[in-house]
């Protein structure tokens, strides 16, 4: 687990949110060893029990980010108007040359952000070129590790460029940055392959609840080969699977080209999709492939900033929940969704819900956010024991001041949660019964070292990354014209705003 509070700690006079009830209730709360003993108003505790006086803060459980990437720590902020076409091909740029310890920076800034902003685990596809290192993922455990946050770490990879992976881009490309752009090609997935068997068997972080997984990045980017080959070393090793599945309109359609069949169906027939399996965004599946991924068992990450933000389109946050899929919610990258607030990725997943329809019977209620924030993301990320402030579970909790301009009245707290909350009520973070956050400061790390840090490796890096600009701003032209035409093309599923009748 997480580092632990030993011994005895008992929380009085804490406001418990419930989903059940519409205002919080007084409760007290018991932990031992950094998991929660009992539950309810005015429980006993052993006399050595360090008491905390929590009057006057609503507790919630810690959010569970489902869906992130901490490479995009250093490349806040790069782009506007980007789709995800645009990222993917701006990714050298502002990923490109990252020293080791640029690779634990990174992550450290989202981890840090997250904490503050009261998310306590997260589900990070983190991407090294050209291929994943035992060193490189053992920088990004450690950097969460110090930050004390639970984490699955999936290096996140390919054999294909997007531009050897969307049918007909490279033909589009002019010759002299076709030129350049072979030099972006991937390794031989062999090689990419045999490098993640190194840092999944050599991974020393389990005991700290930082855990390996395997991160595909997009089905078509990868070859059925390469597929099959990470299918194979996440049962060899237990470990989960992610992928981005049906982000975008490019990739549905992709999808039909290449196999004649949904990204999902393809998937599902080489054998990826199984209760450790989780699609991001999944905003072009069909119902068809929200079955299959209910009778697999597998989950979704709905990243709704990121999928407004990047022009994507519209999750079908109630189709998925009502035909029985598992979902949480993440923020995406700070390099596409610009930052990790979950209560603002709640937000978000409640408001898209509510401009598909004009029947609110169709829209998401704040308990489904609130529990997809917290439960689902916890079995996205393979946790049966985060997610909930209940016996049995581990002591991940947040402290919200209800002083705070947000509890300003306090009438329904869910609903305050995902509608009102910003992350700026956050006065304590608590995990596995360990102040992280404390007077709404970050106790395991300098700030200001970090800032400094950062500013230092974004000045180095911008100068390194030069070349890669340059090839940006050539190939953006060509890809902004290229991929709304082949998304012009038509599907049977109807996700854009302006798609919809009326």
């Amino acid at each position: 687990m997480a580092e632990i509070e030993p011994g005895f700690i008992i929380i009085r006079n804490a406001m418990l949110a419930d989903p059940g009830r519409r205002r919080a209730e007084a409760t007290d709360v018991l932990i031992q060893d950094g998991v929660i003993k009992a539950v309810g108003l005015g429980i006993a505790a052993p006399p050595e029990a360090k008491v905390i006086d929590a009057t006057g803060h609503i507790i919630h459980p810690g959010l569970i980010n489902a869906h992130t990437h901490g490479h995009g720590g250093l490349a806040r902020g790069q782009g506007d108007k980007w789709t995800l076409e645009l990222l993917l091909a701006a990714a050298p740029w502002i990923g490109g040359n990252r020293s080791l310890q640029d690779k634990k920076l990174t992550a450290q800034i989202i981890a840090a952000e997250m904490v503050l902003k009261g998310c306590t685990a997260a589900y990070d596809l983190y991407a090294e070129v050209p291929v994943p290192s035992k060193d490189g993922l053992d920088a990004v455990a450690e950097a969460y590790a110090e930050i004390g946050m639970r984490a699955v770490i999936a290096p996140m990879v390919a054999d294909k460029t997007v531009y050897e992976a969307i049918p007909g881009l490279y033909d589009s490309l002019p010759e002299a940055l076709r030129g350049r752009v072979d030099k972006l090609r991937f390794p031989a997935w062999e090689r990419t392959l045999s490098a993640m068997d190194e840092a999944i068997s050599a991974w020393r972080w389990n005991s700290k609840d930082i855990r390996a997984a395997v991160a595909p990045t997009i089905p078509h980017h990868c070859s059925d080969a390469f597929l099959c080959g990470c299918r194979d070393l996440a049962r060899k090793y237990a470990v989960g699977i992610h992928s981005h599945v049906g982000e975008s309109k490019v990739q549905a359609l992709t999808g039909i080209r290449r196999y004649g069949k949904t990204l999902v169906q393809h998937m599902n027939d080489l054998g990826l999709i199984t209760p450790d399996f989780t699609a991001a965004h999944a905003i072009w599946l069909d119902d068809d492939d929200l079955k299959i991924m209910r009778d697999k068992g597998g989950s979704l990450a709905h990243n709704a900033g990121s999928n407004m933000r990047l022009g994507n389109g519209m999750f079908r946050f109630r189709e998925a929940r009502d035909m029985g899929v598992n979902v949480g919610i993440g923020t995406d990258g700070a390099n596409c969704s610009d930052n990790q607030n979950m209560y603002e990725a709640m937000r978000y997943a409640s408001m898209l819900s509510k401009v598909q329809t004009p029947d609110p019977r169709r829209w998401a209620s704040v308990e489904e956010v609130y529990d997809a924030a917290t439960l689902g993301s916890a079995r996205a990320l393979g946790f049966k024991d985060i997610g909930a402030i209940a016996p049995g579970m581990k002591a991940d909790i947040v402290f919200l001041d209800r002083t705070s301009v947000n509890w300003i009245p306090h009438h329904w707290t869910v609903n305050q949660l995902v509608h009102t909350e910003d992350g700026t009520g956050v006065r304590h973070v608590m995990i596995g019964g360990r102040f992280v956050v404390r007077d709404g400061r970050i106790l395991t790390i300098d700030l200001n070292r970090l800032a400094n840090e950062a500013e230092e490796a974004r000045e180095r890096l911008e100068a390194l990354n030069a070349e890669f600009r340059d090839l940006y701003e050539k190939l953006e032209p060509v890809v902004t014209s290229f991929c709304p035409a082949f998304a012009a093309q038509p599907y049977h599923l109807r996700r854009y705003l302006c798609d919809v009748p009326g």
